[in-house]
């Protein structure tokens, strides 16, 4: 039945109106009502099924719009609620073949046509919604948003001078623009400009600003916008007098600064001695015109050298010092790229010491005492400065002097732990950073902090009982609030805590986390497609959009998703466990002994995990008597991301994002060279060799990564086609060497450079070499890789060393059981007394 008497019309349409303002079981009560007497009739079944959605029965939800459509496959309201069950669950793709299904029996209702441009855009069918936009702007002419939306279309296809063409015919057709600026308005025009550039017409952009400057509200935009064309044309003297005036109204952002150095024709990163001293005459006379500007007086020290530099460098740091700026060293050491710069800063910084120690000035000569603060934050900086150069020593002692001179400082304990984490004490690091937490309780910066460094330090225990101390006290598990919040420092770093423990699933679980909240990111853009049109907030929402489309090549995602993938990894090479990598070249008593190590440990786990869900669960009837919320976690080890089936696959769901947006990445292609090779792709193998060697030839993974497919193609002897392929690429990557004589060369390349991450590859490379070769015993193939490792001890490696390497090599040699451990750890101590590794 389609047609519906009446009385019954009527109140079908109370239905739909109280759909729309939300009032949901007044609207259900209406189709009860209506189906009481007509049963069969399809649009008011569908609209039942679309209130039990939102009552949260979605299996109900279902089977109602789907009779309803079985009755009335031809009503375009079945269609139109069957496309919002499935936009409801995100399921964007079916919801807009049911939208154009709708569409066929309706072809001009503006509701479903919006609807499904909203789908086109969050898909990125982007020529799809240019056709349904430009439909809807046939049957609305008169509204904005609709003119608009198609310009947007145009401009995100690379076509911006259609859309410049669309809004210039709207502009047109305009009678009553007010005369005093509206925002609405003015943000069109403002886009309507961008575009101009957009398309590369900057003279057109330039004039266009002119004409619309009396319609803008964003006054700061239009003079920004107006330099940088100034600039684009060549126009310097107006250019200079437009950045001028930029300053006049924000003296501290460097983007001005730039632009009026380039304006006056000093642009450029080499400058010459003359062009140097006329830099440094223009940045002189800033100063004096804005004295309170920073970047006035922190600009001059990039650009000057020799003795200017020191004169210019000792001004700036005592004024920093003597007023206590915290933030002194980060400003100082980005110009420790130029050694002679770093060199002058240490000279300087050291004699501000020596002479507050005698005469309490920064200078012997002169009478003027400083403020006792002085000593303080040059000791502060001096610490930090030693740290930055990994002289673990001399930091350490500034830093305790300073800490003796003024115990109660927060950031002196930061910066010792900084200084410990970088020396390889994570556990005195943490130790450091609690004492700073305690000194504040109330600060949660300093929370985090410390939380991350018992994180590091992998203390997991500790940093749940300390990250929780600011999450609400009314839910039954707290960590559940940081997920909430989307905490994503936190998942990550507590993943790579449980994944260096060996506790897989656990890592995972955070891992996943992370990759629902780029999920939510991404359809958190939904609701803005509409929001932005509607507020002409257009400049921000194009914006919004463009990083959407980048958004997993973000660095928070690149690292969760990297160590997600090696947990997958693991999980392959070790399907009966993390602990089986650990046991191997083990004895069976020994074997035996660790099973009961681990056995007791996992026991002892077991009875805290489920002290914690009994604790969670009581916890949780609490907080719903007192209406919070009562979450309990019911998989707190992980073990459904643990236990799959195909674990490669599961590592391929996180590499994918990375292969569309993080392709310029070398990791990108060396992680999927470890994917592919394991599940025998050789071709794909080949193709991830190939990116990785366009991007960074000369990366040390990536040789050992050459050697293990050379090695892997010798054992598998592929399909003549698949061979054939290998062979057409194979001189490009191997040089038509050997994989010995490849191994040497590649070393012998890189020994120049006294790289320790190059002589690892290398090592690691003649071990699989050796190992492979039949005619070798495992002592022959030890004792090749060993060699390598242990050249390291070289002074030539000295300025490459690392703590990070030195822990490396240990770990190659545990997994290589190689019985030279202990002599490898005596040796890193020497450099690394205080690294918790070595001892």
């Amino acid at each position: 039945m389609s047609e519906l008497p009446p009385k019954e019309a009527n109140l079908f349409r109370e239905i739909l109106k109280c759909y729309e303002m939300k009032l949901y079981k007044l609207g259900f009560k209406g189709a009860e009502q209506i189906l009481k007497k007509f049963p069969e009739h399809g649009e008011t079944l569908a609209m039942k099924g679309l209130f039990y959605n939102h009552m949260d029965k979605k299996e109900e939800a279902y089977e109602f719009v789907k009779k309803g459509l079985r009755y009335n496959l031809r009503s375009h309201i079945c269609w139109h609620v069957f496309g919002l069950l499935h936009r409801s669950d995100k399921n964007y793709e079916e919801a807009s073949k049911c939208y154009i299904n709708a569409l066929k029996y309706d072809k001009e209702n503006i509701q479903i046509l919006r609807d499904l441009s909203l789908l086109q855009m969050q898909m990125r069918s982007l020529e799809g919604y240019i056709d349904t936009r430009h439909q809807l702007l046939e049957l609305r002419p008169q509204n904005r948003q609709y003119w608009v939306a198609v310009a947007i279309g145009y401009q995100l296809t690379g076509k911006p001078e259609l859309g410049i063409k669309v809004l210039t015919a709207y502009e047109e057709t305009l009678k009553d623009i007010p005369s005093t600026p509206d925002y609405e308005h003015s943000e069109m025009l403002l886009y309507h400009n961008s575009l101009l550039e957009e398309a590369g017409d900057i003279q057109a952009a330039l004039d266009h600003l002119s004409t619309i400057e009396k319609h803008v509200c964003d006054r700061k935009s239009l003079k920004e916008k107006r330099a940088k064309y100034l600039l684009a044309l060549g126009r310097l003297g107006e250019a200079e007098a437009a950045y001028r005036a930029l300053l006049s109204i924000n003296p501290d952002n460097m983007a001005y600064f730039e632009g009026l150095r380039t304006s006056v024709g000093l642009g450029g990163e080499k400058l010459s001695a003359e062009e140097q001293v006329k830099v440094l005459e223009l940045l002189k006379g800033l100063q004096k015109e804005y004295p309170r500007s920073n970047a006035a007086k922190r600009l001059p020290l990039r650009y000057a050298t020799g003795e200017a530099f020191v004169k210019i460098a000792d001004e700036y740091i005592c004024s920093m010092l003597r007023k206590g700026v915290p933030s002194l060293f980060v400003n100082i050491k980005t110009l420790y790229t130029d050694k002679e710069k770093e060199q002058a800063v240490e000279k300087l910084a050291l004699g501000y010491l020596a002479a507050l120690d005698k005469s309490k000035g920064f200078d012997h000569s002169g009478p003027h005492i400083e403020p006792p603060t002085a000593l303080l934050w040059t000791l502060y900086f001096l610490a930090q400065h030693f740290d930055f150069k990994r002289n673990t020593d001399q930091a350490l002692g500034y830093i305790n002097r300073a800490i003796e001179h003024t115990p109660t400082l927060v950031e002196l304990y930061m910066t010792k732990g900084r200084i410990l984490k970088h020396a390889g004490d994570y556990i005195a690091a943490m130790e450091a950073l609690n004492e700073a937490r305690e000194l504040d309780l109330q600060d949660r910066f300093i929370n985090t902090k410390c939380t991350k460094y018992m994180l590091r330090a992998d203390k997991t225990v500790e940093a749940e009982k300390t990250v929780v101390l600011f999450t609400r006290a009314d839910i039954a598990n707290p960590l559940n609030d940081l997920v909430e919040m989307q905490a994503q420092w936190f998942s990550i770093a507590a993943g790579e805590s449980e994944l260096r423990q060996k506790h897989i699933g656990r890592a995972l679980k955070r891992f996943h986390q992370v990759h629902k909240y780029f999920v939510d990111y991404t359809e958190d853009q939904f609701d803005f497609h509409t929001y932005c049109l509607r507020k002409m907030t257009l400049r921000a929402y194009v914006s919004l959009v463009r990083l959407e489309d980048q958004l997993r090549s973000h660095p928070f995602y690149v690292r969760a998703a990297h160590k997600a993938i090696e947990c997958y990894i693991n999980l392959f090479d070790h399907p009966e466990g993390a602990d089986t990598e650990e046991m191997e070249g083990m004895t069976e008593a020994e074997k035996k002994k660790y099973r009961n190590k681990q056995r007791k440990a996992e026991l002892k786990a077991q009875q805290e995990a489920e002290d914690l869900k009994k604790k969670s669960i009581a916890n949780g009837d609490a907080s719903k008597k007192a209406g919070g919320a009562g979450k309990v976690d019911e998989d707190p080890e992980g073990t459904k991301y643990s236990k799959v089936e195909d674990p490669l696959a599961e590592a391929l769901k996180f590499l994918k994002p990375l292969q569309d947006l993080a392709s310029e990445r070398i990791e990108t292609h060396l992680y999927g060279f470890n994917i592919y090779i394991r599940q025998k792709k050789l071709l794909l193998a080949l193709r991830s060799l190939l990116k990785a060697n366009k991007i960074e030839p000369n990366n040390a993974t990536l040789h050992e990564q050459l050697v293990r497919f050379a090695l892997e193609v010798q054992k598998s002897s592929p399909k003549p086609g698949v061979k054939a392929v290998i062979d057409q690429h194979w001189s490009t990557l191997y040089q038509g060497q050997d994989l010995v004589a490849f191994t040497a060369a590649f070393l012998e390349k890189n020994k120049d450079f006294g790289s320790v991450n190059h002589v690892i590859s290398a090592a690691q490379a003649s071990y699989l070499i050796s190992s492979s070769d039949n005619k070798n015993s495992k002592s022959e193939s030890l004792s090749k890789g060993e060699k390598l490792l242990f050249s390291i001890q070289d002074d030539q490696y000295q300025k490459t060393r690392s703590v990070e390497n030195a822990i490396l090599v240990q770990t190659l040699l545990k997994k290589w059981r190689s019985s030279r451990v202990q002599e490898w750890n005596e040796k890193a101590k020497t450099w690394y007394p205080r690294a918790t590794a070595f001892k």
